[in-house]
């Protein structure tokens, strides 16, 4: 279908967001979305309830006792990197002094925060070394490269993670802090797991709990922003240019196909049991995080569609007991990091528009699946940005303050 020039004149004038976005958001959404697009993502205060109760507010009492912390991140002018600051800011992160690393391009930069102007190092592990905690926001290969020595020995700091270098390592935790955290004890390299696994198993943890998980299907429906800011430009060049008449079919550099009015049942490289990388580190993920057998069922299919943020996964889990559909939502009403949205009569579920930006992972649709016994089907909807991958490393980092394991060094 070709949209005419006179169309895309017409949603180009209706709206000062067009010249951004290429379509016009409802007016609920105009401010999640501008900020989801602002160039250092800077969110409103979560509500408390969206603050993981289990560590947030305990760490505020544990890390005045346990000192403050010198804190490095490496990446921290990239997405993540840029949410891990947020996360530390927003959640009164005991910080003594903050540093950020980067390559010779971005080295030399300021960057405002809560703490301070700080000025982007060039990269060196003898300098992220003299750090209690690194958080790393780069790609594998630069984690390979150095995040094992930068940790190594007793006096070297903490290392989180965030790429999946090292997340199916023997001897180094793949941790969610709800549900594994006392994995990290006594360790100084942690793995953050894959942003669809961890916004998951948020929802699927204390089901699990309440009922004993024997079977797992999941569908995700992942944010163009999964493949980073090219990602998220794509979207957005490709929509306009179809809105505006200037193609039929949007253009395609990082996406397999053109994803603007289409979705894309294809996420990372497939492998030889016709699944795709991305589907099968669901299964790996949430057999390591949980505690699972190595040949535990767990089956997923992962689509990208045209969004900018905030990932969303149907799932069907199946149990040993009998499920009670009242019994599953106070248990989710319960669980810290989640927020149950769930009344059709008012056409309240979970949606990237209303995620985005959010703490807490959004559950809801949850009902009994008609088609296996002793099974729950529910829709899911979470921030990968933040509950995929800068949120869980800063409640890793708060946990790992709880068992002992991150200290800070004698000063010199």
């Amino acid at each position: 279908m070709k949209f005419s020039t006179a169309a895309g004149a017409l949603f180009a004038i209706s709206s000062p967001f067009s010249t951004v976005y290429g379509f016009t958001p409802a007016p609920s959404s105009l401010t999640a979305r501008a900020r989801t697009f602002s160039s250092v993502h800077r969110f409103g205060e979560p509500s408390r309830q969206s603050q993981v109760t289990t560590f947030s507010n305990r760490h505020t009492t544990i890390s005045m006792s346990a000192g403050s912390f010198n804190v490095g991140i490496v990446g921290a002018t990239g997405a993540v990197g840029k949410e891990i600051v947020g996360c530390l800011e927003k959640r009164s992160f005991p910080v003594n002094g903050l540093r950020i690393f980067g390559s010779e391009r971005s080295a030399g930069k300021e960057v405002d925060t809560k703490f301070g102007k700080v000025t982007v190092e060039l990269f060196s592990e003898e300098a992220a070394r003299e750090c209690d905690v690194v958080f790393l926001a780069v790609d594998g290969d630069f984690s390979l490269k150095h995040a094992e020595n930068i940790c190594a020995g007793d006096d070297g700091p903490v290392v989180i993670d965030n790429s999946s270098a090292f997340r199916y390592k023997e001897g180094i935790p793949l941790c969610v802090p709800e549900i594994n955290a006392e994995a990290t004890k006594g360790k100084k390299l942690i793995a953050n797991p894959n942003c669809t696994t961890a916004i998951g198993l948020m929802a699927v943890w204390p089901l699990h709990k309440l009922f004993g998980l024997t079977k797992m299907v999941m569908s995700t429906y992942q944010a163009a922003s999964g493949a980073g800011q090219p990602g998220m430009d794509e979207l957005v060049e490709g929509t306009r240019s179809v809105l505006n008449g200037e193609r039929d079919v949007a253009e395609n550099k990082i996406f397999a196909h053109p994803l603007p009015f289409n979705v894309i049942p294809h996420i990372d490289k497939f492998q030889e049991n016709g699944y795709t990388k991305e589907e099968m580190k669901v299964t790996w993920e949430t057999r390591k995080i949980c505690g699972l057998a190595d040949d535990f069922p767990i089956s997923c299919t992962a689509v990208r569609i045209p969004t900018s943020r905030a990932h969303s996964e149907s799932i069907v889990a199946l149990f040993e007991k009998p499920v009670d559909v009242a019994a599953a939502r106070k248990a989710l009403e319960e669980a810290p990091g989640v927020k149950v949205r769930d009344d059709p009569e008012k056409l309240s579920y979970p949606m990237p528009l209303t995620a985005t930006g959010q703490y807490e992972v959004e559950v809801g649709r949850l009902r009994k699946n008609i088609a296996f016994d002793n099974a729950l089907e529910f829709f899911v909807c979470g921030d990968q940005l933040l509950r995929g991958a800068a949120l869980n490393a800063v409640i890793v980092a708060e946990a790992m303050i709880d068992n002992g394991a991150l200290k800070a060094k004698a000063s010199v």
